[in-house]
């Protein structure tokens, strides 16, 4: 899908008005894999802005009606889409499940958190795609329960080509509200960063297992 780049903007505007994106190129950040990054994105800030969280809401069942079509199930990834992905569940009028990173290792030992039946089409809310891992994951785990997965729905990704591929091979149709092409966009008219900084942006953005080493 081809980007609203009015919308995706506003997103990105959103994101970094509350620091929800931080981009810190002289003092770049460790992400849990390791990796440096001169970014770091935590998109759970957005649940505390009313209406930029009414905003993504918003997008959100406006992409899934155009993309995807309603479901029967609107599915969330454990953490950060939980809370947006019952909000649209909300909006739409539909169910809402949860889909864990692993088997809780008591109880019941479920996965998908809620009720959905074989057979059921579902939406999968997400609110950060980085390599892809995680949120294809929850994907796997919906499949597996003989769910009819449309697609899935991000508020933000970093679009490495990785994560493109993954998704590819995975035959899962991805859409997110914003990327990292037009965060860097906003960044530079706003004056957030320095034009100086975009090459190293760049840079880091082609590899950014090795950038910093």
């Amino acid at each position: 899908m081809k980007l609203n780049n009015d919308s995706a903007l506003k997103v990105a505007e959103f994101l970094l008005q509350i620091k929800a994106i931080k981009l810190e190129v002289a003092n770049p950040f460790t992400w849990a894999s390791g990796w440096k990054s001169p970014i770091y994105c935590d998109n759970r800030k957005t649940l505390s802005y009313p209406k930029i969280r009414t905003y993504i809401r918003q997008q959100f069942v406006k992409i899934i009606n155009e993309e995807f079509g309603v479901p029967d199930v609107i599915a969330g990834v454990a953490t950060g889409g939980i809370a947006h992905g019952a909000l649209v569940a909300q909006d739409m009028g539909l169910p809402f499940v949860y889909v864990r990173q692993s088997e809780k290792s008591h109880g019941l030992e479920n996965v998908i958190e809620g009720v959905i039946e074989s057979g059921q089409s579902v939406v999968v809310i997400e609110d950060l795609i980085s390599t892809g891992g995680s949120s294809l994951k929850a994907v796997e785990a919906l499949r597996k329960a003989k769910c009819e997965v449309k697609g899935m729905a991000a508020i933000f990704t970093y679009s490495f080509p990785a994560a493109d591929e993954a998704f590819k091979k995975a035959k899962c149709k991805v859409i997110t509200l914003s990327n990292y092409e037009n965060l860097i966009q906003q960044a530079a008219k706003t004056g957030y960063v320095e034009e100086s900084d975009l090459i190293t942006l760049a840079e880091w953005r082609e590899n950014p297992d090795k950038w910093g080493l």
